[in-house]
């Protein structure tokens, strides 16, 4: 048992939620992880395609290629969860993680790139599966909500590390990450510095304890008992009823299959809603934001070091959205947050759509009228800011909670999956819409906004102050 397996209770429920937060903090770890890795190639990108001399196709499958690597990390880690437990999976992705780090920065290829970005999207398909289960697993239902917010929390920090970090570089190395910086060019120093951020993670992942729900299944009681006292509180008596719910809601000691999933539409209609929400939360192309803004950007006249700095500030905006979240979730529901940022989603992409379809075009040269950008920047940023405030952090807060328990881990693999598959649909063909209409491409997206807030209305239930025995779907 780690130290912080044996954190002092104290009298009140208080000093319990500092010690379930901590240990929720370093869980989240692994969504920073996910957040830099995801956004770290978005100074590169431009780079990768001098480098390499490659064409647009090429170039979205190499920089979309790391989310197959999520699909399979996503749909493996709900099964090695529950075999192997919730801590073995963090230690497993942390691992991938840094491996993925150091290829990445040393490519003989664009090929080899794209098998690097493959593994490390393993990496990040795990974390996104096992950090908001382990998190819903461990907190209070009373705070459940917030502490699930620190994953989306945790992924913002990250993306907005990684784009400072990418901004630093570059101006070290003259203003350009194609530029030479030491033995290799500066984007490969970009790739390269999460390796750091992974050490963080494995060390952490040896310090908290594992899922009291994970022991119950597995027949560790007595531990489940002294960290459910730790994060919960209450007497013997409490405790035990806790085991006791634990036990009703898992129904049996059998661990989980893809066929517990089966209902009458082919699968459970809890399991439809949770994979509808995750494609819709990819849909609407928040991640053409943290992989292409700076080629975007600089796709309509804005120079490099400026398009890097706005990049920047597009993950201050996401972080702002986040925290606004985080206060909200517990407060006002998750429902009506969702559904906020599908009007405030749609009116804003509807807006970038316009404003870039005023792009001016001369030869090769393509520039966007001062008034138009300013208009195109304001859009984009209320974009990432209505969607952090709502579907950023809501959908991984209700993922983590809306299953039963009997499927949890499993149902959490598919709908996570189902994110990663629609995130690659995205940033694949990005580059190829760009060419074809930089307007088009976000109209496409509002038009999936405005089908995200009729779906929220028609098929999403709320589940705030539930506890997770009580989520019956």
């Amino acid at each position: 048992m780690s130290s912080v397996d044996k954190g002092t209770t104290g009298e009140s429920g208080e000093a319990n939620i500092v010690h379930v937060t901590m240990i929720a903090m370093a869980a989240a770890m692994g969504g920073f992880l996910f957040g830099y890795d995801s956004a770290v190639i978005n100074g590169a990108v431009d780079a990768i395609q001098a480098r390499f001399e490659v064409n647009s196709a090429v170039l979205g499958f190499t920089i979309a290629s790391a989310l197959l690597g999520c699909v399979l990390g996503a749909a493996t880690a709900g099964y090695l969860a529950d075999r192997h437990g919730r801590i073995r999976v963090m230690q497993v992705a942390g691992a991938l993680f840094a491996i993925s780090a150091i290829g990445s920065a040393l490519p003989f290829s664009v090929w080899d790139l794209t098998a690097w970005r493959v593994l490390g999207g393993v990496a990040i398909g795990m974390a996104s599966v096992i950090a908001p289960t382990y998190i819903a697993e461990v907190s209070p239902a009373a705070y459940r909500g917030r502490l699930g917010s620190l994953q989306q929390l945790a992924i913002v920090l990250g993306i907005a590390c990684s784009q400072l970090v990418n901004y630093g570089i570059a101006q070290i190395a003259d203003g350009s990450s194609q530029n030479m910086l030491g033995p290799v060019q500066a984007w490969q120093w970009m790739l390269g510095m999460e390796v750091l951020p992974a050490a963080i993670y494995l060390l952490l992942s040896l310090l908290i304890p594992e899922s009291p729900r994970y022991l119950v299944r597995v027949g560790q009681v007595d531990r489940a008992r002294t960290i459910l006292s730790d994060v919960e509180g209450g007497g013997a008596e409490r405790i035990e009823r806790r085991i006791g719910e634990i036990r009703q809601a898992l129904g049996s000691e059998v661990r989980p299959k893809l066929s517990d999933l089966r209902g009458p539409y082919l699968l459970l209609p809890i399991v439809w809603i949770g994979m509808a929400l995750s494609a819709f939360q990819q849909l609407v192309g928040i991640n053409v934001i943290f992989y292409y803004s700076s080629s975007l950007w600089q796709s309509v006249g804005i120079a490099e070091t400026d398009s890097l700095l706005l990049s920047l500030f597009t993950s201050v905006v996401n972080i702002v959205g986040t925290v606004i979240a985080i206060t909200l979730v517990d407060r006002i529901g998750r429902k009506p947050l969702l559904l906020v940022g599908s009007v405030g989603m749609t009116l804003a992409l509807a807006t970038a759509s316009y404003a870039f379809g005023n792009a001016v075009v001369d030869g090769d040269e393509v520039s966007l009228p001062f008034v138009w950008a300013a208009v195109a920047l304001t859009a984009a940023s209320s974009f990432v800011l209505f969607f952090a405030l709502s579907w950023g952090v809501v959908v991984w807060v209700l993922l983590g909670e809306m299953f039963p328990l009997r499927i949890r881990a499993a149902a959490m693999g598919v709908a996570t999956a189902t994110q990663w598959l629609a995130n690659w649909l995205i940033t694949v063909s990005f580059p190829s819409l760009r060419d074809w209409s930089l307007s088009g491409s976000y109209l496409i997206y509002a038009g999936f906004a405005l089908l995200s807030l009729l779906f929220v209305w028609r098929f999403v239930k709320e589940t705030k102050g539930k506890t997770l025995e009580e989520m019956t779907g």
